[in-house]
């Protein structure tokens, strides 16, 4: 299989550098045959196997964000606009608004809590009303899910430029071991679409020669740090380890941490921060420690609307089966294998909410910032 089938020149250059078995690749393209399908690297397979999958229908797209062959804000609001942009394609010319609006409500309804999907979906229907007539429509909402897909990947390059200093400072002062640094769930380019968020700094200084050292959380329940954050890491030749998730606090108190950089489902206007559960405890531990905390986020996961995140940021609960039981390779087979007595109950929250307060900085394409109000709209001005 040619991994870059479909990819453009721009895309294959080195200026974005994310790569499987030494070949660039995104998350999600047109597929090079008929560029009104849509192919993803299905993630649950990972890293055993790798699945490109397509997707044809706009039921598909649903699928794939709600049963997580997508994740990452990012990249599921990349297939929410793709999604909508394949609704607008098999949508009736009699019934264009109603049939592509019931799609829009459907790909809503897939997460709750990444803003991301949200904002990609409004931005591809914004882009359908500027036009007439439906065939003109159906070639804005194309453009727009295009233009968001590059948009996202050149925001998680300067999310990179501008986390990259930090690494830079600690390696100057100290030259002659690694910079460690450590990553609660997969905030990387497989949560995104190239770079990542959490990981763009790591892969900037990492590129630039800067000695780095990446402790990889596992992340209960479904273990996207074991097992897709160090395989992207793996293919990229960056030196990490696996950790359980429990393990960071006596790394920090170790001395054995320099800085934390996680990613953000959805962020408050007022720096709450809503990410991968177990965040907040990781917060925790970076504060009583002295190691700075970072959160690294494009402004589409910013959710402008709401100010205090323990009380308005909606928490998906997700199937309890996925505490009771965890994914391996059995015998060359991935298979599900039970943890738990069989009549154990189990609950599933799938993210946590980390207080301003416990934030040491945002760092967005726009540069860095302190996790308040005015911190924030001293770089997006325009949002006041």
């Amino acid at each position: 299989m040619n991994l870059l089938a479909g990819l453009s020149t721009f895309e294959q250059t080195i200026t974005q550098p994310m790569k499987i078995n030494g070949q660039h690749q995104r998350t999600i393209w047109r597929h090079a045959n008929n560029p009104e399908q849509i192919q993803i690297i299905d993630q649950r397979s990972l890293p055993h196997k790798l699945v490109i999958e397509t997707l044809i229908e706009p039921a598909d797209f649903g699928r794939a964000i709600r049963e997580m062959h997508v994740r990452g804000a990012p990249l599921i609001g990349a297939t929410g606009a793709y999604g909508l942009y394949v609704a607008a394609l098999k949508a009736s010319d009699a019934h264009f608004a109603e049939e592509v609006q019931a799609a829009k409500k459907m790909l809503q309804e897939t997460r709750p809590t990444a803003v991301d999907l949200f904002y990609c979906l409004d931005r591809v229907d914004q882009a359908m009303k500027t036009a007439d007539t439906v065939a003109e429509k159906r070639v804005k909402a194309g453009a727009e899910a295009d233009a968001i897909v590059d948009e996202s990947a050149e925001h998680c390059r300067m999310i990179g430029v501008h986390g990259l200093p930090l690494i830079e400072a600690i390696h100057a002062q100290n030259p002659d071991r690694p910079v460690n640094i450590l990553t609660h769930c997969n905030a990387g380019w497989i949560a995104c679409i190239d770079w990542g968020t959490a990981t763009a700094p790591i892969y900037a200084a990492h590129n630039k020669g800067i000695p780095v050292h990446v402790w990889v959380d596992e992340t209960r329940p479904r273990n996207q740090g074991a097992r897709i954050t160090a395989f992207e890491l793996g293919h990229h030749g960056v030196p990490h380890t696996v950790i359980p998730d429990n393990t960071g606090g006596h790394l920090m108190q170790h001395g054995m941490v320099d800085l934390v950089f996680v990613g953000t489902d959805r962020t408050t206007i007022t720096g709450d921060v809503a990410n991968k559960i177990g965040t907040y405890l990781k917060a925790l531990a970076a504060n009583d420690n002295g190691v700075p905390f970072y959160v690294t986020l494009p402004s589409s996961t910013f959710d402008w609307n709401l100010r205090d995140g323990l009380r308005e940021i909606p928490i998906e609960e997700r199937n309890p089966e996925e505490v009771r039981s965890i994914q391996g390779l059995v015998d060359g087979e991935i298979k599900s294998v039970l943890l738990t007595p069989e009549s154990s109950p189990a609950v599933n929250y799938g993210f946590d909410v980390t207080p301003a307060r416990l934030v040491t900085k945002l760092v967005t394409e726009r540069g860095i910032c302190d996790a308040s109000e005015p911190g924030i709209l001293s770089l997006f001005p325009e949002k006041a």
